[in-house]
């Protein structure tokens, strides 16, 4: 796995609830390029639990909408929205888990409309939650001009 360089780090008021490392609120996700996956290694902390014990379902929802905007970013180089999320609450995750593994690829595209799917997985790797994503792509220029993104590499890139 190659470690993706988040491009929005030296981006006055980039305070991602997601992504970003300086809010303080956030969940400080990173983010790595497997094959045609992107990936997200996460661990939960008790303060995001709903039932005891429990990770909340909105931020399962987080976790999986994150991964498939990076999906976009590295893989299209270009950003957008989030159209609709359909997501399904496979098995419980517990907020002792040591880590999640978020992923997400692409199933389809259609012009400006990309539908992608991803996972969760606990520490055991057994599937906990998915997400059917249609996201909304912008142009290249509009991507740089309202939305500050110049591009996405890897490591070594």
């Amino acid at each position: 796995m190659k470690k993706i360089i988040n491009p929005w780090l030296n981006l006055d008021g980039y305070m991602c609830f997601a992504c970003s490392p300086n809010n303080p609120s956030g969940l400080h996700m990173e983010f790595y390029e497997d094959g045609d996956d992107i990936v997200g290694l996460w661990k939960p902390d008790k303060h995001m639990q709903s039932w005891l014990n429990t990770l909340h379902g909105g931020i399962q929802s987080t976790l999986m909408d994150e991964v498939g905007g990076w999906v976009i970013v590295r893989k299209l180089q270009t950003t957008g929205v989030t159209s609709r999320l359909d997501a399904k609450f496979i098995k419980n995750i517990s907020t002792n888990e040591p880590q999640l593994t978020v992923r997400g690829r692409i199933k389809e595209q259609k012009r400006h409309v990309v539908f992608l799917e991803t996972e969760i997985y606990n520490s055991q790797n057994e599937l906990c939650a998915s997400a059917n994503i249609v996201y909304f792509t912008v142009s290249k220029e509009r991507a740089l001009n309202e939305f500050g993104f110049e591009g996405c590499k890897t490591e070594g890139e």
